[in-house]
């Protein structure tokens, strides 16, 4: 008996894994020098013209997988909401690096500028395909959010900044394109001239960020104006300019946040894509959490924190 229970529960839970993966399509979309780089469309059920989020996985630029089994009940939450998925590869330009090897600081520079450059590019490259996919997959192709997860949302925070700045990385990109939003778990912007700078008004931008977050800063990690600018940081210049965004903070929580609102906070970005992508709402929102499951700790970094804790071994 007891065996006949188990042999239903697993084909029940490979029944789901199947449902879970019935309407996803896998292509290549790009071939760069020794990688290929695949993406998962994952189609809503639903006739016309839809909305698509591009999401760009975590992994500090140095592992990470598009399907990882944490990210799928996200994605058929937005598939149910009428939103089509597509989760993509890019190349990882921090993997293979030896982190017993001692780096300069202009090396050590150089390489994150490279590898946060390479993860654009492909961001671009998938959103191309997309494009030219639009017609074919019924995407509308003025309805294309961007989402990322911790190196995934510095990804999506640089290509929307570089889009902005038309900077050499987006000239492959059609010069009146933008992401109709971008969402971002625990991200920021890599500059090395200081604190970033907009040529014109950026998409709506959904940020998420814990303040106890010591791997991804939430504010800034900079020496002579080279490092990452976070996401408090950018609020302060989205509120200067007036331009539209939704800041959620949950006040001691960590880097966990790359991850948790995919579960947790599915609704607020729900409410995000229908109001302020959709709808066009000019809104400017912060949410303040304060949770006792995250009790008082450290909150101030310095750079070299964030070095020991993204790649100590």
């Amino acid at each position: 008996m007891k065996r006949s229970i188990l042999l239903i529960l697993s084909l029940l839970a490979a029944l789901h894994a199947m449902a879970a993966t019935a309407g996803r399509q896998t292509l290549l979309y790009a071939v760069k020098g020794a990688d290929s780089l695949y993406l998962d469309h994952y189609a809503a059920d639903v006739e016309g013209q839809r909305p698509c989020m591009i999401f760009v996985f975590g992994g500090g630029f140095v592992g990470g997988v598009r399907d990882n089994a944490e990210y799928i009940p996200y994605f058929e939450f937005l598939n149910e909401h009428g939103y089509d998925v597509v989760s993509i590869d890019y190349r990882l330009g921090l993997k293979g690096i030896d982190g017993s090897k001692e780096l300069s600081v202009r090396e050590m520079v150089g390489l994150f500028d490279n590898a946060v450059t390479m993860a654009v590019e492909d961001l671009f490259s998938a959103t191309l395909f997309v494009l030219d996919k639009a017609d074919e997959w019924e995407i509308d192709p003025h309805m294309i959010v961007s989402c990322g997860s911790s190196a995934g949302a510095i990804t999506v925070l640089q290509a929307e900044n570089a889009l902005c700045n038309r900077s050499r990385t987006a000239a492959v990109m059609p010069e009146e394109f933008d992401y109709a939003g971008v969402v971002s778990f625990a991200g920021a912007v890599f500059s090395v001239k200081g604190a970033p700078e907009w040529g014109r008004k950026p998409a709506p931008v959904m940020m998420f960020h814990g303040n106890a977050d010591n791997q991804v800063p939430f504010e800034k990690a900079s020496l002579f104006g080279v490092g990452f600018y976070g996401s408090k940081f950018l609020v302060k210049q989205f509120d200067k300019e007036v331009w539209p965004y939704w800041f959620y903070t949950v006040e001691y929580q960590n880097h966990s946040m790359a991850v948790t609102p995919m579960r947790d906070n599915r609704y607020e970005i729900l409410s995000f894509l229908e109001r302020m992508v959709r709808e066009r709402r000019p809104m400017r929102v912060t949410t303040e959490v304060r949770d006792g499951d995250f009790p008082p700790c450290k909150t101030k970094f310095k750079v070299m924190d964030y070095i020991r804790s993204n790649y100590s071994e």
